[in-house]
């Protein structure tokens, strides 16, 4: 160039500079417009962000399909531990097949029933009910005997105190509980158990003295009680409902 101003040069650059300024004009500036379709947008996506919230609450998760093998593995450890319990039940009636059979009906009538637990839960129950009878304790007895028994066993310590009589009894333990017959009518599961026990016990009047017993001998006990609950019911509980005196 020769230090002349080209007249296209100055026609270029204001050309440019118009187109700038034009730009800025535009892209610089909000409109009411643009804020309009802004809040628009943040509407929409707080509308699906509820449907979507909505939509989890009524979800509900289902349970996983097992695969194929695992019912068949719960079926085998079924069949073996209903094995293991005939095995039990059945070494546990020894040589007795007509109560090892009985005990078999009562489990499958009900799945929770142990003969071996049960053993073990009546022989509980006998020592609290025979400390509570010598106690006069009907709050107990109410909850462990049937109505039937529980009327007896009251009348018997009402005709006690009248007399104004107290037992002095201690319970040395129990030598021996073995169940003799069990038995399903229904719903009404019934399990007669034989207990050889050791007490010492004596009856002493208003004045103190021994009118009967021995507060210094243990004597042998021996109860055939029998045992009932509703298998049908939740309650887990067994109650005396019967007791009768050996042969």
């Amino acid at each position: 160039m020769d230090g002349k101003i080209d007249i296209f040069t100055i026609l270029f650059l204001v050309i440019a500079v118009v187109i700038i300024l034009k730009l800025r004009s535009v892209l610089g500036r909000r409109t009411g417009d643009e804020d309009a379709r802004i809040e628009r947008y943040k509407a929409q996506e707080r509308a699906r962000a509820a449907a979507a919230a909505q939509t989890q609450d009524k979800v509900v998760t289902l349970p996983r399909r097992d695969r194929p093998e695992a019912a068949g593995e719960a079926t085998a450890s079924t069949a073996t531990a209903s094995a293991d319990a005939e095995e039990r039940i059945r070494a546990f009636a020894g040589e007795n097949t007509g109560l090892a059979d009985s005990l078999l009906a009562l489990r499958q009538a009900d799945p929770s029933f142990d003969p071996d637990g049960f053993l073990r839960g009546a022989r509980q129950a006998y020592e609290m009910i025979v400390t509570a009878f010598a106690e006069g304790n009907r709050k107990v007895l109410k909850t462990l005997l049937s109505r039937e028994v529980f009327d007896g066993f009251s009348s018997a310590i009402g005709d006690r105190e009248s007399r104004g009589e107290l037992i002095d009894q201690s319970f040395v333990g129990i030598n021996k509980a073995d169940v003799l017959e069990a038995e399903l009518k229904n719903s009404q599961a019934q399990v007669v158990v034989k207990f050889v026990s050791e007490l010492i016990s004596a009856t002493r009047d208003r004045a103190g003295a021994v009118i009967s017993g021995d507060p210094k001998r243990i004597k042998e006990v021996i109860d055939i009680w029998t045992f009932a609950r509703d298998v049908s019911s939740r309650d887990p509980n067994w109650k005396l409902v019967a007791t009768q005196a050996p042969n």
